[in-house]
């Protein structure tokens, strides 16, 4: 199964955890890999030190990236943040979770025909997940399915840590 999750509300990543916690629930292999994050003091970075079949693997700078400019820098980690899953898939997790990557390709920073070509090869048993804004629409159309998160209220501005990082 392919899934992408996207749209401009908060939850895309937190959805596509609770997948995984799922698959992890019922015994299976689950590997995140996160695009345009490098910060290892967010939850589901140190979860992986606490729970058996559960990697997580960071292609991303600790600074927030500047959508409008990134560097080549920020290039070059997507870039091997998509050969490190073709490598995963080797191993053939329950669930990828390629999280940010719908993001990473809106801005250039990985090709979306790189990351179709990824998603055509996948092993049998194998499921993905896409997460974060602005989906390509190559990536809905060769999706089982897709969710837009909607955010229809937000009193709050500043994240809470242990519930949105």
């Amino acid at each position: 199964m392919i899934k992408v999750i996207t749209g401009n509300g908060a939850g895309k990543t937190t959805s596509a955890l609770g997948t995984a916690l799922r698959a992890l629930g019922h015994g299976k292999k689950v590997v995140v890999i996160q695009f345009l994050k490098g910060r290892k003091n967010i939850g589901e970075y140190k979860f992986q030190k606490i729970v058996k079949n559960f990697k997580l693997f960071q292609f991303g700078r600790k600074e927030f990236i500047d959508l409008k400019n990134p560097t080549r820098k920020d290039k070059e980690l997507a870039i091997y943040g998509l050969e490190f899953a073709k490598k995963i898939l080797k191993e053939k997790p329950f669930l990828i979770v390629l999280d940010e990557i719908n993001l990473a390709s809106h801005i250039g920073l990985v090709d979306k025909e790189k990351v179709i070509e990824f998603l055509k090869k996948l092993p049998k048993n194998v499921n993905v997940i896409l997460t974060g804004r602005y989906a390509p629409d190559e990536f809905k159309k060769i999706a089982d399915v897709v969710v837009v998160v909607e955010e229809l209220k937000r009193k709050r501005k500043k994240a809470i840590r242990g519930i949105e990082y």
